[in-house]
């Protein structure tokens, strides 16, 4: 239980938080990495940008996923904002596997500066540095310093209430 600024006690449950955020529509990135060969990467709504005077971003990766790792021991990540036809790319993302490796098989990626996976087709593409980590609650805020940025006109993939959309 938290109390709030005029004393009252605030008891609000991570999964009426988790309604909440719903509602409110995010853009969709996949989160990249790679290390000695592995490549590993996750969709995420948790990003967004930090800085623009140094250019910086942040994504917000789950400590138990597999892509945690490999950023920590890259020390670099890629941001793939995607536009509105990927979708699927998205989805592929998203869901456990036994692969993560063959989540990149049915994409086009580049090696980028620091060499993190890059979807070639992305309606923006950032790669970063690692420049902080952030411990919080069951996640790692990376923020990264962008050293990359590859762009291209497209509409965005949106999330909202649990399905994509775009704008």
């Amino acid at each position: 239980m938290l109390n709030s600024k005029d004393g009252r006690d605030v008891n609000i449950s991570s999964d009426t938080f988790r309604q909440a955020m719903r509602q409110v529509p995010s853009a969709v990135a996949v989160v990249t990495a790679e290390h000695e060969g592995q490549r590993r990467g996750l969709t995420a709504t948790a990003v967004c940008s930090v800085s623009a005077d140094p250019p910086q971003v942040l994504a917000c990766v789950n400590k138990a996923g597999r892509a945690h790792a490999c950023i920590e021991q890259a020390n670099a990540f890629g941001i793939n904002f995607l536009a509105d036809s990927q979708a699927p790319i998205a989805m592929a993302f998203s869901r456990p596997t036994d692969d993560p490796d063959a989540r990149f098989d049915n994409c086009d990626w580049v090696a980028g500066a620091e060499g993190v996976p890059l979807l070639e087709t992305a309606l923006v593409a950032f790669a970063c540095r690692v420049a902080q980590r952030v411990d919080c609650g069951t996640h790692t805020i990376f923020i990264g310093e962008i050293v990359e940025i590859r762009q291209q006109e497209s509409r965005s993939l949106l999330y909202k209430c649990g399905a994509f959309t775009q704008a």
